[in-house]
């Protein structure tokens, strides 16, 4: 299990980040547990960055990177 870093958002619970691995783990509020694939470090850091992780997630991250649910 990857740490994750708990953020205020109405979608995304937390987010963690394995820069050697590129892997963004994202912890949804009703429980599920995405990990996205070959995420560059500058994505992940403008996720944490964004005025909102819950848009930035469905606009930049879902629907550009493979995932899987652990």
């Amino acid at each position: 299990m990857m740490y994750r870093k708990p953020v205020e958002s109405s979608v995304v619970a937390s987010v963690g980040y394995d820069r050697g691995r590129r892997v963004l783990e994202v912890e949804l509020v009703g429980g599920a547990v995405y990990q996205y694939l070959d995420v560059p470090p500058k994505d992940y850091l403008a996720f944490l960055a964004a005025g909102s992780q819950g848009r930035f997630f469905n606009q930049r991250i879902k629907p550009n990177f493979e995932f899987r649910q652990v």
